[in-house]
């Protein structure tokens, strides 16, 4: 099993990348990771993280000497640089050289380059970026959270047999319970958009649809599958995040208020680093992107080493639960 990480990604790179890349090859014996970017500073970097370690072996650096920045036209940028790892990675997917792409770089050049370089799905119109997210009981999978900001029903129909097919291959859900995002749990509300959707996914019988989830109920375990547009999906993505750490800083100041508080938290101490763990986007890793004729995973822009080798392993678990492969048996029949 190989995997191509984009090493000049993210905002910590190249650090962030080859760490995680140690880390994911520590995590996994059968892995092969291929590195590219700048290959002088790359391999720099590379010597100072592994030294003399034998998962150095594990490791191929390919010289990618031009990186696409979050400052440029993803379009004009994919079709350009040829030399970027982005390019060199989706077309080394392509053509079956490697079994998963990893980038925490530009999500626009992520997206142009699974579209224009990779291909999309037989039967997909938009490919869409779909991160798990926790509920307190597991995870739910938001999809879109930012690929399509202007959404036709029929793309949000198709959002739904990815996302069922995707949790049927990463959670081993056999059913995965499928919900619409709106403004009320009534069939008949929505604006044009979601009243559309709804109508076909609730005639769409490969998936378990079960009607429209308000936003209070995202995090409540209604759902295993939370369909929106873009737009919709990326406002609760980074709200969610902003609620999590609000909830930490608070519950870390309340704790230092007083004598009786302090001891009790640090009572509970064991307790608030496992909910901290669960709500940190750190340890999903990234998000798919999904309707793309390969395994493709954007991490966040932000990712630590920790957080790249958890994007590996979802690329890794992609790749062994046949992701790509469940979302085709799904789409023929749904033409």
């Amino acid at each position: 099993m190989k995997i191509y990480l984009d090493a000049m990604g993210g905002d910590y790179a190249p650090l962030a990348p080859v760490q995680g890349a140690k880390e994911a090859l520590e995590m996994y014996p059968q892995l092969e990771i291929e590195l590219a970017g700048p290959i002088a500073e790359v391999e720099k970097t590379v010597n100072e993280v592994f030294g003399e370690s034998a998962l150095r072996s594990r490791l191929t650096l390919t010289d990618c000497p031009e990186v696409i920045t979050n400052c440029e036209s993803p379009v004009m940028a994919v079709r350009k640089k040829k030399q970027s790892a982005i390019v060199d990675g989706m077309l080394k997917l392509r053509d079956g050289a490697v079994d998963a792409f990893v980038s925490a770089g530009s999500t626009g050049a992520v997206l142009s380059g699974g579209m224009f370089r990779l291909g999309r799905l037989k039967g997909i119109d938009r490919p869409a970026l779909a991160p798990l997210l926790p509920n307190g009981k597991d995870f739910f999978l938001l999809i879109d959270c930012g690929a399509n900001v202007d959404c036709r029903p029929e793309y949000l129909h198709q959002f739904a047999l990815m996302g069922s097919a995707y949790m049927q291959g990463m959670r081993g859900l056999k059913n995965p319970r499928v919900g619409l995002v709106n403004n009320g749990a009534e069939a008949e509300k929505g604006c044009a958009l979601t009243k559309e959707a709804y109508g076909l996914l609730e005639n769409e019988k490969q998936i378990n649809f079960v009607g429209n989830i308000e936003a209070r109920d995202i995090t409540y375990d209604k759902a295993d599958v939370i369909v929106c547009d873009g737009f919709v999906g990326n406002v609760i993505l980074k709200f969610m995040e902003g609620v999590a750490g609000t909830l930490m800083d608070i519950i870390k100041t309340e704790i230092y208020g007083d004598t009786r508080s302090k001891i009790g938290g640090l009572l509970a101490k064991p307790a608030f680093k496992r909910v901290k763990k669960k709500m940190d986007y750190h340890e999903v890793g990234g998000a798919p992107l999904l309707g793309v004729r390969g395994n493709v995973v954007k991490a966040h822009g932000s990712c630590n080493g920790h957080a790249l080798a958890c994007a590996i392993r979802q690329a890794v678990q992609m790749i062994e639960g046949g992701v790509v492969e469940k979302i085709e048996a799904l789409l023929p029949k749904a033409e």
